[in-house]
């Protein structure tokens, strides 16, 4: 999906242009619908521990970001104000990580969003995050 695709308001196209973190760790945005969204990432060398795992905080970081395009995808601009990560199994080099995002509550200027993330079919990680939505658009 390139950011010309991404439906909904601007701030998601201008979220995806000025992420350079999400870009340089190789993340794929799949899909995005309210509510909702899923994105891609390959576990790279430089993305390893020192146990020879995949580094949790890339974990989270792939998780927070799919986060952030589903809370996004009612529009206008939304963040997070806590987040939470529970590990299931380990990543490992060459493993490609999917994150699908789902709304579980949207009630006002708050929303409660579920991430589970995948290395094939193994459950990794679960996430949660709870955003709110900003009174105006960022500049």
């Amino acid at each position: 999906m390139t950011p010309a695709d991404l439906p909904g308001p601007d701030h998601m196209r201008r979220m995806w242009d000025n992420d350079r973190t999400s870009q340089a760790l190789g993340m794929s945005l799949v899909s995005v619908a309210p509510g909702r969204a899923e994105m891609t990432m390959p576990v790279r060398d430089d993305m390893v521990n020192g146990h020879g795992i995949g580094h949790g905080g890339i974990t989270f970081t792939l998780a927070d970001s799919t986060f952030a395009f589903a809370c996004n995808s009612h529009g206008p601009a939304t963040v997070a104000h806590s987040a939470s990560i529970r590990f299931h199994a380990p990543v490992r080099l060459g493993d490609v990580l999917t994150a699908t995002a789902v709304e579980r509550s949207h009630d006002g200027r708050r929303g409660v969003y579920d991430v589970e993330v995948r290395a094939g079919d193994r459950l990794v990680a679960t996430f949660e995050g709870h955003a709110t939505r900003l009174p105006e658009e960022p500049a």
